[in-house]
């Protein structure tokens, strides 16, 4: 900690308020910057779908290896703190990420974009980390309730920005200006940083299990990439996939062996002998599941099936930032409220917002998305700080490191697998609905001639068969649509009973929090 203990005039006080509002604003903008990307990519999917020439399975790629990626990369931040510094890291990260948004934008491939959109995901894995920790250690511990709110808006903040900027640019210029607006925010923020951040952290050598977490990066490499392809490779009668998933599983065991077996392995059994710790981490699991899976489809959605422009995109996408940005401030004001009650009430709202985007169909307008939107990121707002309250309010002070570690690599892990799996559900459902329907299509079916038929339908001619194709195509991909928001509620309402395994005292949340504050540095 640098904290100024003896303020000897008022002068002096004001400096040191100054310096200490400068960092907290440089490191809000850099969390803001990367909270943006998260979002900024959905609103151009169908976009980059079109000029890419990739699948819908295929352009999800841009989104969950992104997520792979920060998954993968975010606990090594800890072990590279150690060797270069909080501030070093710091500009090394923001300069790589720039980088490699620059490169996402100049990509002429579908392969070269997912490349870049990796190393997007390791250069800002540490970002968020690395500025808690700088926040942490500028200010008191009775400043710290106050600071990490402002910090925690930037969390907020981005994801309302970035489908607004996003969905106006690609809409008036290209896809490409989605990754390139990026560029002068992280020029603003490297030079905020250079100007205001002084490294006051320890270098030290950090002893770090890469057995464990290559093992671990392996199993979900792979288990990823069977995800994404294994629709279109049509599963295990693909030797691609039978090879992956041997792999993910091999990697898995030997992960599982090593910490079992060795002195100061990755992730600690220990950890596990805590309750509410393993219930929190199953709980920011399911979290993940649907934490970004109705952005990541409703893009395509709405442009593929419905027509609508990217901007008009971006702001039902922002609406959930609002949503989320609602549920926050409920849970500042019902800060003494039984978490949970608001973990139920959380994951209750995200089922019947999927509940209620499942009544969609091909008319759907844009108000009857709103409030689903709206519903969906008010749970995120409460479930976030509820679960983070759980799962580390009676975890032992020397594993908050690691299990903090552990907690955003299950909770980026969840939400590449869900959308991955819910991709396949939308194709899977699509072909089987689209091959059922046009059973039906011949010159005999005298449906074809109703009045209503009145978009050139016929199955007598070349231009009637290609209308009718498409127009069948539209039906049986908003059916897969339908069947994917029916599994995202039931998989929100499925898990609420968890809850019940949570033991929680009350006398022991704020000094829990308090300590979890402390130690979650890096």
């Amino acid at each position: 900690m640098n904290e100024p203990t003896d303020l000897s005039s008022p002068d002096q006080e004001r400096g040191v308020l100054f310096q200490r509002a400068v960092i907290l604003g440089t490191c809000t903008l850099v969390t803001i910057l990367y909270a943006m990307t998260v979002t900024i990519a959905n609103v151009s999917l169908p976009q980059m779908q079109g000029a890419l020439s990739a699948t819908q399975d295929q352009i999800t790629w841009v989104v969950t290896f992104n997520i792979v990626a920060t998954a993968v990369a975010t606990p090594l931040t800890g072990w590279l703190v150690g060797r270069f510094g909080r501030r070093r890291l710091l500009i090394y990260a923001i300069i790589g990420f720039a980088i490699a948004s620059l490169a996402c934008g100049l990509a002429d491939s579908l392969g070269t974009l997912i490349f870049f959109r990796v190393l997007q995901g390791v250069f800002g894995a540490p970002l968020a980390p690395v500025c808690q920790a700088i926040v942490q250690s500028t200010f008191p511990r009775h400043m710290y309730a106050k600071a990490m709110a402002i910090f925690g808006m930037g969390v907020i903040i981005g994801p309302i920005i970035g489908p607004v900027a996003g969905g106006y640019l690609s809409e008036a210029y290209s896809w490409r200006w989605v990754f390139f607006m990026i560029v002068p925010f992280t020029l603003m923020a490297l030079m905020a940083v250079v100007a205001f951040i002084r490294d006051t952290s320890t270098r030290t050598t950090v002893r770090f299990d890469w057995t464990g977490f290559l093992a671990l990066s392996v199993a979900v490499t792979c288990l990823q990439i069977t995800l994404d392809s294994g629709q279109r490779a049509d599963w295990f009668d693909s030797y691609k996939i039978i090879i992956l998933t041997c792999l993910a599983v091999g990697a898995l065991y030997i992960f599982v062996a090593h910490v079992t077996t060795t002195e100061r392995p990755f992730l600690r059994p220990a950890l596990l002998k805590d309750r509410n710790f393993v219930i929190g981490v199953m709980l920011m699991f399911i979290f993940g599941l649907l934490n970004f899976t109705p952005i990541t489809l409703l893009p395509t959605l709405l442009q593929n099936l419905r027509g609508y422009p990217d901007s008009v995109i971006g702001y039902v996408l922002a609406i959930r930032g609002l949503g989320t940005l609602a549920g926050f401030f409920f849970m500042i004001v019902g800060s003494r409220i039984d978490p949970r009650w608001m973990v139920v009430a959380g994951f209750a709202t995200q089922g019947i917002s999927g509940w209620y985007m499942a009544q969609a169909d091909l008319n759907v307008m844009l108000e009857d998305l709103f409030w689903p939107m709206i519903v969906q990121g008010f749970g995120v707002g409460l479930l976030w700080p509820s679960i983070t309250a759980i799962t580390f309010s009676t975890l032992n002070r020397d594993y908050v490191d690691e299990g903090t570690a552990i907690y955003h690599l299950i909770r980026n892990m969840a939400s590449s697998i869900y959308i991955s799996i819910s991709v396949a559900v939308i194709m899977r459902t699509s072909s089987q609905r689209y091959a059922e329907m046009t059973d039906h299509v011949s010159p005999f079916n005298q449906n074809l001639d109703l009045p209503w038929a009145s978009r050139g339908w016929s199955a007598t001619t070349t231009e009637g068969l290609s209308h009718l194709g498409s127009e069948i195509g539209r039906q049986a991909a908003m059916i897969g649509y339908i069947n994917s928001f029916y599994m995202f509620s039931i998989t929100a309402f499925a898990f609420i009973p968890l809850v019940l395994l949570i033991r929680w005292k009350k006398e022991n949340a704020l000094p829990a929090l308090k300590e979890g504050e402390e130690n979650v540095r890096d």
